[in-house]
């Protein structure tokens, strides 16, 4: 979960040279930043990109604003803005990224796998429509309310772009793909039904066509995990402020799932974030189907070798386990 980036000392560097934008646009930028993490003993390499990318060749530019986070130039808020975007396919919107696939695949040389990713439409409608990040998504809320018609027209045209999105990743070499809907938490069941469902099983259903593992997160989704198991994926996230086991339990045992320690606790005292990590793994047992992940992703405060002693951490406590 955002494991390359902002808390590498190697990463800080680069970016003293480009911007996140320009990283992703450079084939082998992408490539350098997505291997830095394997030095501390990674399983999978997750490919550095971002999930607004799809924004730009859609027609909606926006940047990275110095402690403002994704600032978008002209946000989405009517029917006249929504018939502007465009549907496009990846291979001729995102060449760069799908070529950072095919440079990362080389690299790995079959030893790791990749995993390349997308933001659901819920997560990036509500970026496009708030202008940035927003603590309530109230403008996104009031259109999917006010205007049902409009906002379908909006999810579906993003729906459309991330499922042509991930299905060329999957072509390019990614060995598993991750949907996040970051921010549908927000919503009730209602209208995670009624305005969300429809247009996520549409991707999900195609991409685990190509039968490569589809794993679909979000976070502050305790009350939504079945509705997301039922909207697909093999692989269901669950963030750290949901009870572990009990949505194991809820969403079926027969499905595997990610997650879930807190990423803060790899800033905390090493003996307790470990102490954490074990009561995951010791919960599991020897049950498959269980990827240990955080719940969300690292900060950018994290030590470094707060990372590589949790890696270590798990390897060793899971080889324990499984030998008992």
């Amino acid at each position: 979960m955002r494991q390359a980036g902002r808390y590498m000392p190697e990463y800080r560097e680069l970016r003293k040279k480009w911007t996140l934008l320009e990283i992703c646009k450079r084939p082998e930028l992408a490539l350098e930043v997505t291997l830095q993490p394997l030095k501390l003993g990674m399983d999978a390499a997750i490919l550095f990109a971002d999930i607004l990318l799809v924004l730009e060749p859609m027609g909606a530019s926006f940047e990275f604003a110095k402690g403002e986070g994704p600032v978008v130039h002209e946000p989405v808020r009517d029917r006249a803005g929504i018939e502007k975007l465009r549907v496009f396919d990846a291979e001729e919107g995102l060449p760069h990224v799908l070529e950072a696939v095919r440079l990362i695949r080389k690299e790995l040389d079959g030893k790791t796998p990749l995993i390349g990713f997308a933001g659901s439409p819920f997560t990036v409608a509500s970026y496009l429509i708030e202008g940035g990040k927003s603590s309530d998504y109230r403008l996104t809320k009031n259109m999917m309310w006010s205007d049902p018609e409009a906002f379908s027209m909006l999810m579906a045209k993003i729906g459309e772009v991330v499922r042509r999105y991930l299905l060329a990743q999957v072509k390019a070499g990614a060995q598993a793909i991750q949907l996040f809907d970051s921010w549908v938490g927000s919503l009730t069941q209602d209208d995670y039904k009624e305005h969300v469902m429809p247009h996520v099983s549409k991707i999900l259903k195609d991409v685990e066509a190509t039968g490569v593992p589809v794993i679909h997160f979000g976070t502050n989704t305790q009350h939504l995990l079945e509705l997301q198991r039922d909207a697909g994926g093999t692989v269901i996230g669950i963030d750290h402020r949901t009870p572990f086991m009990e949505a194991w339990r809820n969403i079926g045992e027969n499905y595997a799932v990610q997650g879930n320690l807190d990423p803060l606790l790899l800033c905390a005292p090493p003996e307790v974030a470990k102490k954490r990590a074990t009561q995951i793994l010791e919960a599991v047992g020897k049950r498959p189907g269980h990827i240990f992940n955080l719940g969300h992703g690292i900060i950018p405060e994290t030590p470094v070798d707060n990372v590589k002693a949790m890696i270590d951490h798990v390897h060793a406590e899971s080889a324990r386990i499984r030998a008992q």
